[in-house]
């Protein structure tokens, strides 16, 4: 009688151990500040998170600026979920980078900008945001605008 060495002592099914996953770790894409700011902020101004979400990667007038456009949701779209499409930046001094994204939700497109500053601990702080939304003209007010000539 032969022994079988594969399975332990008393079983007789024909299962085979599972393969063990590799213990490697893939690397995995390492993403640039304005990659990563360009994903926080779209959560923020899409409403997703709420803007205190942000308060401790800002500085200066860009909180301020995020609590003036959140609430009105500006990058939310319906039905698709927006998704930051394309984000390059550049870097006009050392410790600054200006950052643009494009933002994409089913067919519509919109446009961001955004810049970020290195403070003295080496984190990156979201600085200045800009939206690519067309703002409404201004009204005018009838009694100002010029009469006909001649009068």
């Amino acid at each position: 009688m032969s022994v079988n060495r594969t399975r332990p002592a008393g079983r007789h099914d024909r299962r085979r151990p599972e393969t063990v996953p590799s213990q490697r770790r893939t690397p995995q894409r390492v993403l640039r500040p304005h990659h990563w700011f360009a994903e926080r902020l779209l959560a923020v101004l899409s409403g997703q998170r709420p803007v205190h979400w942000m308060l401790g990667h800002t500085i200066g007038e860009a909180y301020d600026q995020l609590a003036e456009l959140a609430p009105a949701t500006p990058l939310r779209a319906r039905g698709a979920r927006p998704v930051v499409r394309q984000c390059h930046g550049a870097q006009p001094a050392p410790g600054v980078v200006e950052a643009c994204a494009s933002i994409a939700a089913g067919e519509q497109v919109r446009a961001m900008a955004f810049r970020l500053e290195q403070g003295p601990d080496l984190r990156w702080r979201c600085a200045a945001v800009e939206l690519g939304i067309p703002t409404p003209p201004a009204k005018s007010n009838p009694s100002a605008a010029p009469g006909p000539p001649g009068d």
